[in-house]
């Protein structure tokens, strides 16, 4: 999940990156999923501590949950846009979309994470080992 982690961090940030720069650098709020791939890189380098971890993860799934919240709507706007409704900022509605998506995908993989750790320590340990 560490690496998951690090890569979601890359792809928000580039998007980010990616549609201000598509924007012509007139919309700053085209920078938000770097306002959120940022910190997701921060916290997924310091995850790499085995004592960190745990936090460091649960702090990650927190953000890519917030993320998704602040960017579900783009969903609706998308379909609107590929109806061929006509969309006051096409280019938000595909962004929001992806980082809907992404963050979605990987707060899913983080809840199954966070289950699979928790019944893999009320496990018994074999006899003998």
């Amino acid at each position: 999940m560490v690496s998951l982690s690090l890569g979601l961090g890359v792809l928000l940030s580039l998007l980010g990156v990616l549609g201000y720069a598509a924007s012509a650098g007139e919309s700053i709020t085209a920078l938000i999923p770097t306002f959120f791939g940022i910190p997701i890189l921060i916290l997924g380098f310091l995850a790499r501590k085995e004592k960190l971890r745990k936090h460091m993860m649960h702090g990650i799934a927190a953000l890519a949950l917030i993320g998704f919240a602040g960017s579900v709507r783009g969903l609706s706007t998308l379909v609107d846009l590929l109806g061929g409704h006509d969309v006051t900022r096409p280019l938000a509605a595909v962004m929001q979309s992806i980082m809907a998506v992404l963050t979605l995908g990987f707060v899913i993989l983080a809840v199954k994470s966070f289950i699979d750790a928790r019944r893999q320590r009320s496990i018994p340990a074999e006899p003998g080992r």
